[in-house]
């Protein structure tokens, strides 16, 4: 069989995964707090037929090597952590980072994950929560009857309660940060969850110890660039039709070498 009729094979089959992996990224462009995946491609294992080195008749050696390669696969997606634009709501509980940091929230079953998706609300006990009901860490619980809520670029976090002539402090927003963000796993929800490769979460206050700091009243939108991934998907459909070709005229010249005439 012709090693080529594999090669190609291998590489329709990344190029449907680096589409997938597009699509997604196109559909996402408004989600907020998303971080875009790319697609890296590493070649796979060489046959060698002949090696560098090798002594042939005249005391003379093989300047190069003779190799055929096996195709292609996908290395890795890693998420790209770029700072998405920025969308001015005037909604207090709408938070941004600006610069490096995640949100942290409870899940239900005790763990944390983090999130750049600062789009919080208030649920049904003052505490702030992401649009799925998951609890802000530390959580902060706004009262009741608070008629004004401010949040500095700290992170502490204030309201104004009537009869009150200056603004009560009612929490503390932490961040956390990873040495290897890329190493974090998407769960969906725009949450991500550590990994032994992301490292342990170092949390702090914002604005401190390489942490961004925080803008209330804006969200941080998707950092998926439209014309950028378009082009991505001219590139990977022309070779996925490349490696089609290259299976055609592999199988053409099977048929080619079964129909000789001795």
């Amino acid at each position: 069989m012709m090693r080529s009729l594999w090669s190609a094979a291998s590489g329709m089959l990344s190029q449907q995964l680096h589409i997938n992996t597009i699509s997604n990224n196109i559909a996402n462009v408004n989600t907020s707090g998303f971080k875009k995946n790319r697609v890296d491609f590493e070649d796979l294992m060489y046959q060698t037929m002949k090696r560098a080195g090798t002594p042939v008749s005249g005391g003379t050696q093989i300047p190069v090597n003779t190799e055929i390669g096996l195709g292609v696969k996908v290395a890795a997606t890693p998420k790209i952590f770029t700072q998405g634009d920025f969308l001015r709501t005037g909604n207090p509980l709408d938070l941004v980072i600006e610069g490096d940091g995640f949100f942290q929230v409870a899940l239900p079953d005790g763990t944390t994950a983090y999130t750049r998706d600062g789009g919080f609300k208030i649920d049904s006990e003052g505490r702030i929560v992401t649009s799925d009901g998951f609890i802000l860490q530390p959580e902060i619980t706004i009262p009741e009857n608070a008629t004004a809520i401010s949040i500095n670029e700290s992170g502490v976090v204030s309201v104004l309660t009537p009869g009150a002539e200056a603004p009560t402090e009612v929490g503390q927003i932490e961040l956390a940060r990873f040495i290897n963000p890329a190493g974090l796993s998407a769960m969906g929800k725009n949450l991500f969850r550590a990994t032994a490769a992301s490292g342990e979460a170092t949390t702090g206050t914002p604005g401190l110890e390489g942490l961004g700091t925080i803008n209330q009243g804006f969200l941080e939108m998707s950092n998926v660039q439209i014309v950028e991934e378009m082009v991505k998907m001219i590139t990977a459909q022309r070779a996925y039709e490349a490696s089609s070709q290259a299976i055609k005229t592999s199988d053409e010249m099977l048929r080619i070498a079964n129909t000789l005439i001795r």
